[in-house]
């Protein structure tokens, strides 16, 4: 668990959160005082409008919500909303395998990859233990 509050608020969300995916750690505000997870990152919580946030690394599994095939002629590449299983929705596309095998409902697990424009929130099929 990592628990980042003070700091949160002297960097900003944003600039925290993609610190954080920098150095390959994937954490998001949990309220403590409501409880609930969310994304994209906020200063207050948008269920309770708390400011009593803690920046903790969720499970990292989720299921597929949505999911398309972007086509283009350097090649295909899928955009999919995942629910988190601690609740959240992100946007992000599933590696490891063909865009058009992303089926709705599919479990998936997060991973931060390391591109040349910088740190990135994907998925891979499957669970890891």
């Amino acid at each position: 668990m990592h628990n980042e509050s003070s700091t949160q608020h002297a960097q900003g969300a944003d600039a925290f959160y993609f610190g954080q995916l920098a150095q390959g750690r994937f954490v998001i505000p949990r309220c403590a005082d409501c409880g609930r997870w969310h994304f994209f990152p906020r200063v207050l919580c948008p269920h309770c409008g708390s400011d009593a946030l803690e920046w903790l690394a969720p499970s990292g599994r989720g299921t597929v919500y949505a999911t398309t095939t972007v086509r283009r002629r350097e090649g295909d590449y899928n955009v999919c909303l995942v629910d988190l299983d601690e609740g959240p929705r992100m946007m992000s596309r599933i590696t490891g395998v063909a865009p058009d095998a992303v089926r709705i409902g599919m479990r998936v697990q997060v991973q931060v990859a390391h591109e040349e424009a910088g740190p990135l929130l994907v998925f891979t099929p499957g669970e890891t233990q």
